[in-house]
Parts: C-alpha cells; structure tokens; sequence
C-alpha cells in the first residue's frame, strides 16, 4: 500500500513538472475548455465540425445583430469575437 502511495505522489509530481499544472487542475481545465466549446459552437450555431468558412459566416450573421452600432451591446459583440476565435483556434490542421 505504501509503494502505491509513493507512486501516486511521484505521478502527480510528474505530471505537475510536465505539464506544469497538478492532475487535478489538468483534468478540470479539460472539462472546462470542453465547455467552452460547446457554448461557442451554441452561441454561433455551428456543428461541432463546422469549417472555416461555416464559423465565419455564423460571425458575420451574429455580429450584424450583435453590433453596438446595430443596437446590440458591447459585451455581445466581444462574445461573438470570443466564441470565432476559439473555434477556429481549435479547428483540425487542414493537410
């Protein structure tokens, strides 16, 4: 029991040294990136495998509604700036 502690503790050290980040905060900050993806995709509406082209236009679309010059508000138009730019940030690599 004892050697399974010790390895446990060596694990999170390694994991802490690797990653720079303790397994536990590693694994939340997954479920959170997780997400946050899904409440862009929501916000934009677009599939989970939008293209580029898909998520620009769902931009374009929310942004003519979401502009303070178009009655929308400030806050609004920076979550429609947030949500493109996270989705594309994710997107596969294009071969």
């Amino acid at each position: 029991m004892t050697k399974l502690i010790w390895l446990l503790v060596l694990a999170a050290v390694g994991c802490r040294m690797l990653t720079g980040k303790w397994p536990w905060q590693w694994l939340g900050s997954q479920s959170d990136r997780k997400s946050e993806l899904v409440r862009a995709r929501r916000l934009l509406d677009v599939p989970a495998d939008a293209t580029r082209q898909e998520i620009n236009e769902a931009h374009r679309r929310l942004i003519a509604a979401a502009h303070p010059d178009h009655g929308g508000t400030n806050a609004r138009a920076h979550e429609a700036n947030h949500a493109r730019e996270l989705l594309l940030n994710n997107l596969p690599a294009e071969s």
